[in-house]
């Protein structure tokens, strides 16, 4: 059993719901990304995504495109990415899954890159534009080392595919709220819960899901039906905010424990 899957049967058994923050790493630098991750990790993230730089993020919105954009500026590289896990992993004990896109992976070799990562500590990979069709090569590279590749379901996925999609992915799916691109939303597609209810009736793997969710009251509604609730671009724009003060790390803190609190289930009573 891998260490996401522990993660969510534990959840499960507890009635919880998995909080996953989303942090561009190098934003604003890797040492404040190592404190973000271990203040999420305090604050009761049940996984963490971390997004790799990379120089065409076509899935995201405007406030992870400037963090992936000061990322780069400031040199960072996925070489650079994996030596800061390494150097944090014996302090970080919550699961770490890299979103990424293939391009990255394959200029650093994806054997060399599944190895390394397990190496360093990582458990899971969402390479963001890689579809499971082409991702046998990923698979076996990655399945062998108890990598987790996690694939997506977007809104427009018929159930058949949502089917083969399900059977490829592991640790979780990652289900896309919405048609676009990330960031935060004022509300979330009203038929989010029928979408929920369709990919429920092809897998028992817990489903996540992300795009648009930025809110503590979003979260609550999201985690009645869903095993987890993934937000990214507000924290990144608190992150960005907060750049160079000392309220850097408080303040996304507090934010995510106000994430948390509506997941935690059965965990509130104890």
């Amino acid at each position: 059993m891998s260490r996401l899957d522990a993660t969510f049967a534990g959840l499960r058994a507890r009635g919880a719901r998995a909080l996953i923050p989303y942090f561009t790493a190098g934003d604003p630098s890797l040492a404040d990304t190592a404190k973000l991750l271990l203040e999420a990790s305090r604050q009761g993230a049940d996984v963490i995504e971390l997004g790799v730089p990379f120089s065409d993020p076509l899935a995201d919105g405007p406030v992870i495109q400037r963090a992936t954009q000061r990322a780069l500026a400031a040199g960072v590289t996925l070489p650079r990415v994996l030596e800061m896990v390494r150097e944090l992993r014996g302090d970080l004990t919550t699961p770490l899954v890299f979103m990424i896109y293939y391009n990255p992976i394959l200029a650093f070799g994806l054997k060399a890159f599944c190895r390394t990562a397990v190496e360093v500590g990582v458990d899971g990979v969402l390479v963001i534009d890689l579809p499971p069709e082409e991702a046998a090569p990923l698979h076996a590279e990655a399945d062998p080392l108890g990598l987790d590749v996690v694939h997506f379901v977007a809104p427009t996925t018929p159930p058949a595919r949502m089917r083969t999609i399900a059977r490829a992915s592991r640790g979780f799916i990652y289900l896309v709220s919405l048609t676009g691109v990330t960031g935060e939303r004022a509300s979330l597609p009203p038929d989010l819960t029928d979408l929920l209810r369709t990919l429920r009736g092809v897998t028992t793997k817990p489903v996540c899901v992300g795009f648009g969710i930025s809110t503590p009251e979003q979260s609550a509604m999201v985690g009645a039906h869903a095993d987890g609730v993934i937000v990214g671009s507000a924290i990144v724009r608190l992150v960005e905010r907060h750049a160079g003060s000392t309220a850097l790390v408080p303040e996304v803190g507090r934010f995510l424990a106000a994430l948390k609190a509506p997941l935690r289930g059965t965990e509130a009573a104890r």
